[in-house]
């Protein structure tokens, strides 16, 4: 609390009540009081408003302290009622009353929206649930009558597919923890795994596949590192160079703490000035402005859900000749789901 702005918020009702002594002290002179009992007044009322200014500071200089302190501290401001008490002064105790409405308001509004949010979330898992089977149907029946037109068409439907993949991530990517289950996986059989999944875009992209040093166990969700692979594996081949054969080295280490997969293409590269961007929700960067295709949320979603996992990704890039993703797994102590 201010005690300058303290004072001068006060002068005007000091000078009043200075005003209204002074007018009395005149009566006073004017009918021959005597000095001392003059001066006797004006020691009283100098000292009974000294008094009443030093009551009402130490009775609000608490509060408002509080009210400073815990407001600069906050990071989420709206809990600031929750922080301070509701002082026994007219005017702190409105402000407070206010406070805890607003509060309570807002509060109301946040869980409508969340409720919102939720069930737009349940709808989307849904009909991407509900999409698929038309999908998976349309898939088969182009496998099953092959034809020019049909093996296009297949291409096509594996696109969508994975479009509707992406959907439904980014949808459980909020609140991923809702979804996974901890527990130690071998990186091998999780890379493995997603070779097979996009084994038709790799060999449609004639892309040569390295894979080594990975018989590593980390504790991941399985699913959602395989998505993540699968989105590396995506990028790599949608941004594959046209001077040379495209081609994908993964391999993985183990330092003192941790185990670090290793993702690296020889495709055209990122610039350098849209390094620092490229994990940002739907940044497409100098690419995607040359490749229709890009939504910039494909590393959005993998910076994310690395993020919920309790793992760390980076990148590194020299454009024209080589793009490598590293997810960190750290050796953390993430509860077993499967043992509960």
């Amino acid at each position: 609390m201010n005690t300058g702005r303290f004072i001068r918020d006060r002068l005007p009702a000091m000078f009043i009540r200075a005003a209204a002594v002074l007018i009395i002290i005149l009566f006073m002179y004017s009918y021959r009081v005597s000095y001392g009992l003059i001066i006797a007044v004006m020691i009283v009322a100098a000292a009974a408003e000294a008094v009443t200014l030093i009551i009402d500071y130490l009775k609000r200089k608490p509060f408002y302290d509080t009210l400073e302190n815990s407001l600069e501290k906050l990071d989420k401001k709206y809990l600031l009622s929750e922080m301070i008490s509701c002082p026994d002064f007219y005017e702190g105790s409105e402000l407070y009353e206010a406070l805890s409405e607003s509060n309570k308001s807002m509060c109301e509004n946040v869980a409508e929206y969340r409720r919102s949010a939720e069930d737009f979330r349940e709808f989307i898992e849904l009909w991407v649930h509900e999409i698929k089977l038309p999908i998976a149907s349309l898939l088969l029946m182009a496998h099953n009558n092959k034809s020019e037109i049909s093996e296009k068409m297949h291409t096509q439907l594996r696109r969508i597919d994975g479009y509707t993949d992406q959907v439904l991530y980014y949808a459980r990517s909020e609140n991923a923890e809702k979804d996974y289950i901890i527990k130690e996986v071998q990186l091998k059989r999780i890379v493995s795994a997603a070779a097979i999944k996009n084994k038709e875009d790799l060999l449609l992209n004639s892309v040569q596949l390295n894979i080594s040093e990975l018989d590593f166990t980390v504790r991941t969700d399985s699913k959602w590192l395989e998505y993540i692979i699968s989105q590396f594996m995506a990028n790599s081949m949608k941004y594959r160079s046209p001077d040379r054969e495209p081609e994908i080295d993964i391999s993985a280490e183990k330092t003192a703490d941790s185990v670090v997969l290793k993702f690296r293409d020889n495709g055209i590269g990122i610039p350098e000035s849209d390094m620092p961007y490229i994990f940002g929700k739907s940044f497409t960067g100098e690419n995607g402005r040359t490749h229709n295709k890009s939504t910039g949320m494909g590393l959005y979603i993998v910076h994310n859900l690395c993020q919920r996992l309790g793992h760390r990704v980076e990148a590194e890039s020299v454009q024209g000749e080589f793009t490598e993703f590293r997810i960190i797994f750290g050796n953390n102590s993430f509860l077993d789901l499967t043992e509960l």
